[in-house]
């Protein structure tokens, strides 16, 4: 009999092309977890023609890009399979490389999507700017070669809170939906060597986070005033926002449904 099961799993980015499988490679999130289970659902010798055609599919809660990691991503799949919840996570993370983790499996309700349901999202960006390197880190963070002023990118931040028409933010020039979001928190940070932006909101355009990063920073560096974000964001285009920050830096943290 066929079950929903909700997992919230995380995964070092750093050697995927992102979360969206893909016919030519193996390397992306969704294949390895589609790997995994299509083996253990319809045996070991299954094959599938190529990456992107496993009979089942797993719905993550949204799209990382590649080199992007993830904390805590939720996702959900249809199985059916006479395995406990317990028994099919450890199969999992058996399987699974060791950069991927299944940290929660449970049931859930049959309407239950991951995309569709989810009502706001956590993003960090991790930056670093010390006059030592960040050998541990280097696969997490941005390294930056000056400063950046604090102040003056918390300032620019509280133009991009709230319900906007953000397609100067969106890495997709032939988007057709809306590109209307709302970002509710923006937090900066600073701590040892590490600066952090947080970003919370209902939902994120295709390399949101990372151009919105770029584009604080170019604040922060002097290339722009704080000021200039609201006309920035009125005339919608690309072109005007600041560069798309590195992905190493970038980490999913959290997924909200209510």
């Amino acid at each position: 009999m066929k079950h929903n099961y909700k997992m919230i799993l995380s995964y070092d980015g750093s050697r995927y092309y992102g979360w969206e499988h893909q016919p030519n490679t193996e390397l992306t999130i969704q294949g390895k977890l589609e790997q995994v289970l299509t083996r253990m659902v319809y045996g070991e010798n299954y094959k599938a023609q190529d990456f992107s055609s496993f009979p089942i599919t797993v719905i993550g809660a949204g799209r990382t890009d590649a080199g992007v990691h993830a904390r805590a991503m939720t996702a959900n799949v249809i199985l059916d399979t006479e395995k406990t919840e317990d028994e099919i996570r450890a199969y999992m993370n058996k399987y699974l490389p060791d950069d991927i983790s299944i940290n929660e499996l449970k049931l859930c309700g049959d309407k239950f999507h991951s995309r569709f349901k989810a009502s706001g999202k956590t993003y960090r960006y991790s930056c670093w700017y010390s006059d030592q390197k960040p050998v541990f880190e280097r696969k997490y963070v941005t390294v930056l070669d000056r400063h950046p002023d604090i102040e003056e990118m918390r300032k620019a931040a509280r133009y991009i809170v709230g319900e906007h028409d953000f397609k100067c933010f969106c890495g997709n020039s032939h988007i057709k939906k809306s590109t209307v979001r709302n970002i509710d928190n923006i937090e900066i940070t600073e701590n040892g060597p590490y600066i952090r932006f947080y970003y919370h909101g209902t939902g994120f355009l295709q390399n949101q986070v990372r151009i919105m990063t770029g584009t604080l920073l170019e604040v922060g560096f002097g290339k722009r005033t704080p000021e200039s974000l609201k006309e920035t964001i009125e005339s919608r285009n690309r072109q005007n926002a600041g560069y798309t920050a590195e992905p190493q830096g970038l980490c999913l943290m959290k997924v909200d449904y209510d």
